[in-house]
């Protein structure tokens, strides 16, 4: 009896395990395990210039420094200036200080609330300042860091507005500049001559 028992106890295993052996699980198709900035990474390829602009901006939220690569070739070949001032915003966000430059020259552009919304977003007005301070800073340049400075401060509550009169000079020669231009690109309304109907003669 005992060996009847143990016989079908080892037929039982034998025959259960090429059932357990061969249990493949299947291919995983979501995202979740991948990380965000991998994600958001992926729509700088869509043809949405809007999609690209965003994704950008949250790759820039998010400092995917290990999306920098990727996003300084997309760089490169991006035609639309708004997805390049966020592409621009991104990688300064990543360390690539030299771009706050581009950020800045886009305050006298049609994309000039976009540059401020992104300058608004700096821990401090410091890096703005070094524009001000460095010799060799063109003088539109320094305009705009004034400007930039100015509209960080009033747009945050957590910076004062500086009382150096560098910066308030600064920031109202870039306004004036700024309003001359968008004046000299409005075109001229044309009217038409007025003419004056002469007399019948007698």
């Amino acid at each position: 009896m005992i060996k009847y028992l143990i016989s079908c106890l080892v037929i039982g295993a034998v025959l259960s395990w090429p059932l357990q052996s061969h249990v493949v699980a299947g291919p995983k198709n979501d995202t979740s395990d991948q990380p965000v900035g991998a994600q958001y990474a992926r729509q700088l390829s869509s043809p949405d210039p809007l999609i690209r602009q965003a994704a950008a901006e949250e790759l820039g939220r998010l400092v995917a420094l290990d999306q920098k690569k990727l996003v300084e070739g997309y760089l490169l070949q991006e035609k639309d200036k708004r997805v390049r001032l966020a592409l621009n915003w991104a990688l300064y966000r990543m360390g690539k200080s030299q771009l706050l430059f581009q950020v800045i020259r886009d305050l006298d552009s049609s994309r000039h609330d976009q540059a401020v919304g992104y300058l608004s977003q700096l821990e401090s007005p410091d890096p703005l300042y070094l524009f001000l301070r460095q010799e060799d800073t063109r003088p539109k340049m320094k305009s705009l860091a004034g400007l930039a400075i100015v509209k960080l401060c009033n747009k945050s509550n957590r910076f004062y507005l500086p009382t150096n009169q560098k910066v308030a000079e600064a920031a109202e020669l870039s306004t004036d500049a700024i309003q001359q231009r968008l004046g000299a690109a409005q075109p001229e309304t044309k009217t038409r001559p007025r003419t004056t109907s002469k007399p019948d003669q007698p």
